[in-house]
């Protein structure tokens, strides 16, 4: 496994301060029938990669989420990631416990980007989605605090080495991709 400068206890502390902020008033999943969350929905596998540490504050036994260890050389992941990342999926929407859902549930449809002179913002996800989220398809507007407490915590796990290695390598492919659209566009 990657080894992570993060202590669960400060996993912990992080996913109690994401426990009280949501994207909408409501859960958003309202919205589109938890198509994120469901196979059905979606018509793929749905899952996510745990950042490195993330590990500590779950429970590999228990039934919700289905666990898979996989090489991160064999994926897109930076160079300095070496060894076993952990890859979950969730037993569906009826099975979540929201309380652990994983760091990159609580912060969508956010993503934390680094630009050239290393500043972190948040944008959009912008991965390709095997389903529509309204978030991000309608722009919707998010809660302030959700906001705010998302561009915390990505601030302070970017302090770890690794984890800020992947928002480098994702900000600088988001950045390859609009720079090619812009020139194919001739922009």
């Amino acid at each position: 496994m990657i080894k992570s400068s993060i202590k669960k206890s400060t996993y912990e502390a992080i996913y109690r301060l994401l426990n009280r902020v949501s994207p909408l008033d409501y859960d958003c999943g309202e919205l589109c029938d938890a198509a994120c969350c469901t196979k059905e929905k979606s018509g793929t596998e749905m899952g996510m990669y745990l950042l490195p540490g993330e590990d500590k504050v779950h429970d590999r036994k228990d039934s919700w989420l289905r666990w898979s260890a996989e090489d991160a050389e064999d994926y897109d992941f930076p160079e300095s990631w070496k060894g076993k990342v952990y890859f979950v999926q969730c037993m569906g929407p009826e099975k979540c416990r929201r309380e652990i859902r994983p760091m990159q549930c609580r912060t969508f449809p956010l993503t934390p980007h680094i630009n050239d002179a290393g500043e972190l913002s948040l944008v959009y996800n912008d991965i390709e989605l095997p389903y529509r989220c309204p978030l991000i398809d309608e722009e919707m507007p998010l809660n302030e605090s959700f906001v705010k407490a998302t561009f915390t915590v990505w601030k302070h796990l970017i302090r770890d080495p690794f984890i800020y290695d992947l928002v480098k390598m994702d900000s600088e492919m988001r950045e390859m991709a609009l720079t090619e659209l812009m020139d194919k566009l001739g922009v």
